[in-house]
């Protein structure tokens, strides 16, 4: 018996030792942390946490679900599974180290999730581990939802009251939803107190007291038991200066009411105080809605600083009234004024006229009439109206802002291009177009040159513009190929001609510092087949001697800029093509390639080519060629003179000392071994050159 006591006191001692809590018949459940020991394994002595799908995280395993079981249920399960993989399985222990709740927080919060909280805390200490509820949380309608339960309870009063009682009990998995304002709309945005200040703080209209008019934050504010309509209008930061406190209305239970705060303030009866509930309506009327027309009231009305009703004085007048209700507003139109007369007549006013210079006194005011200023049109803001035609100037064309603008003596040309946001990326700065009236009543034209004048111009050389003067930037083509339709955008005296062989042949404008390759480049560049040895430059307006020929290719070989002319404004290139019409070459300068080749034709011929490079551009012979006879006749120089070249020869050797010389203006014939063909063709030389010895040559062949 004895043995036995010892025995039982020992283990109740070892229990009151042990920091895992007493097996008890509770189900394990998510949130609870565990140590599972097992002899020498170190990587099992951590606590581990039961997740929130009722499973824990042990090595070699993975994930093992104990959720919903005893601790002895546990116990015998894990070492069923841990027994396939370690021998000492069976002396596993399982202890209950702690039990701890996972609760999701969701809603307003700063960090809604899945926080873990000790066994027996409140709603609070769940929301405090999610960040706490965000500004514009709708604290009094808290949710707590267990499995499809959801219960609604009031985290505000709790807030005020500290009573626990308030709040649900938790339980692991619980959900804790905190719900937005209304008044946050559909937009995620930063907000401060003063958001819910200014519009209320209530978003359920049927739990709110509405108060509206003038008071100083109209909005929809939250019902509290015995709240009057005093405590209402204070909620609303009290009433402007403008209240009618004589005539507030109050609406509760659909049944409207009078309510007279100065009667009330005035006696201190809380009888006059009429009782409100929740969704009840408060109206603080303008105290202008209640005034009453006196046998010397006007009224204004519109686009004025403080529209109402005035008294008008004995000497009074209309600029009077005008300057007592704090005059027009920038939106007003000052231009039709109307007087609304107290007998059906309407009369006009222009305000601006009257403001200008001399004119008539306005219209008599008296009691009973009314002064309407209309708002001015969107674009009366830069109605020529708003300007007076004698300091008006005008700035149109290819800039940012064109219109008509004001003139001060003060500005300059510089001034009114600033004004209106300078030339656009298509306007033609260097030819601005000026046209300043003149005495006669006609008009000056001028040019100005901006570019030069940026480049280094003095003030002095800005021309003097006046009122009334006429201010263009031309336009330039936008495209050469639209130049069909736009060419009237570029004046002729201002422009240079490109045509032929390039890119976007056209017309572009022209400056004196731009060179032929800059103008080339505009145009795209030349296309493949062009002729740069041969590109023609003609100077309209001059004699036709004027007329030249460039060497582009030359300027390319030896980069000599001589070889460049300079161009003018009216000046015409044109890039030919080394495929034209043999019409567009003179005779002297080509050489005729004829008879047994691919491409038979004249050829432009220089002096560092042989008769090998024309063959080549002919194509080179045909197979039925006699290429130990080629003819040349030499009719540049030498009238009565002709070789033979024997171009088989000359492949074996390879002697250039084997080539004839050839020249602009002579002609190779290479002939066919068809005799009579040649025979022909020699016939037409002989009446060409009139030289018989070359019978003599057609003899031996």
């Amino acid at each position: 018996m004895l043995i036995r006591l010892a025995l039982f006191l020992a283990f109740v001692l070892a229990g009151l030792a042990s920091p895992a809590l007493a097996e008890a018949p509770t189900r394990l459940g998510p949130g609870d942390r565990l140590i599972v020991a097992l002899p020498g394994e170190a990587a099992f002595e951590a606590p581990v946490a039961i997740g929130a799908e009722g499973r824990i995280l042990l090595p070699e395993v993975g994930e093992v679900g104990i959720g919903g079981l005893t601790l002895p249920e546990a116990r015998a399960h894990l070492r069923a599974v841990l027994g396939e993989v370690f021998l000492s399985a069976a002396q596993l222990d399982l202890r209950l180290v702690e039990r701890r709740l996972l609760i999701r927080v969701l809603g307003h919060v700063e960090t809604p999730g899945l926080v873990d909280i000790a066994q027996g805390e409140t709603v609070q200490v769940a929301v405090a581990a999610a960040g706490g509820p965000r500004l514009g949380a709708q604290l009094d309608r808290y949710q707590h939802r267990r499995g499809d339960a959801v219960t609604e309870f009031n985290y505000k009063r709790y807030l005020e009251t500290g009573d626990e009682g308030l709040l649900p009990k938790l339980r692991s998995l619980d959900t804790i939803f905190i719900p937005a304002s209304p008044l946050l709309g559909n937009v995620a945005i930063a907000v401060d107190s003063s958001t819910f200040e200014s519009t209320g703080d209530s978003g359920d209209a049927a739990r709110a007291v509405s108060v509206f008019g003038e008071v100083v934050r109209p909005g929809a504010y939250s019902w509290k038991d015995g709240m009057t309509p005093m405590d209402a209008i204070l909620r609303a930061g009290g009433v402007t200066r403008y209240a009618g406190v004589e005539q507030i209305r109050v609406i509760t239970g659909g049944e409207p009411r009078p309510f007279n705060l100065k009667d009330y303030l005035d006696t201190g009866d809380p009888a006059r105080m009429p009782a409100i509930g929740a969704g009840a309506i408060l109206f603080v009327p303008s105290e202008a809605e209640g005034v009453a027309a006196s046998s010397r009231t006007v009224y204004l009305m519109g686009e004025v600083q403080k529209p109402g009703a005035y008294e008008l004085g004995a000497d009074a007048g209309m600029l009077d009234v005008l300057a007592n209700a704090g005059g027009p507003t920038r939106h007003a139109d000052a231009r039709n004024i109307r007087i609304l007369r107290a007998d059906g007549a309407v009369d006009r006013f222009d305000l601006t006229a009257f403001s200008e210079g001399p004119g008539g006194p306005p219209p008599a005011i008296r009691p009973g009439d009314a002064i309407f200023l209309p708002e001015a049109a969107e674009d009366a803001a830069t109605s020529w109206l708003s300007v007076p035609s004698s300091r008006a100037i005008y700035l149109m064309g290819a800039v940012a802002r064109p219109g008509r603008y004001e003139w001060s003596g003060e500005m300059t040309l510089l001034d009114l291009l600033a004004q209106g946001g300078g030339p656009t990326a298509a306007g033609d700065a260097s030819a601005i177009e000026i046209s300043i009236p003149g005495p006669g009543g006609g008009f000056e034209r001028l040019v100005f040159d901006l570019d030069t004048f940026r480049a280094g111009g003095l003030p002095d050389d800005l021309p003097a513009v006046a009122a009334g003067s006429v201010v263009l930037v031309p336009e330039l083509p936008q495209d050469p190929a639209d130049n069909k339709s736009r060419y009237i955008l570029q004046s002729p005296d201002r422009s240079i001609y490109i045509l032929g062989a390039v890119q976007a042949p056209g017309r572009y404008a022209f400056e004196p510092a731009l060179s032929l390759l800059d103008v080339l480049s505009a145009a795209g560049g030349p296309m493949p087949d062009a002729d740069l040895r041969a590109v023609r430059h003609v100077r309209t307006g001059e004699v036709a001697d004027k007329a030249r020929t460039i060497d582009l290719s030359l300027f390319f070989k030896t980069g000599d800029p001589a070889v460049l002319p300079a161009l003018a404004a009216g000046d015409a290139l044109y890039v030919p093509s080394v495929e034209r019409p043999f019409i567009d070459q003179a005779p002297e300068d080509t050489v005729r390639v004829l008879g047994a080749v691919a491409a038979p034709g004249r050829y432009i011929f220089t002096d560092e080519m042989t008769i090998l490079d024309l063959l080549a551009q002919a194509g080179g012979p045909t197979e039925n060629a006699l290429n130990r006879k080629i003819v040349v006749v030499n009719l540049s120089c030498c009238r009565d003179q002709a070789r033979s070249f024997n171009l088989t020869a000359f492949a074996r050797k390879g002697d250039m000392s084997l080539l004839p010389v050839v020249r602009p203006g002579d002609t190779v014939y290479v002939p066919d071994r068809n005799q009579t063909g040649f025979r022909r063709f020699m016939g037409s030389v002989t009446d060409i050159t009139q030289i018989l010895s070359l019978v003599a040559i057609a003899g031996g062949l």
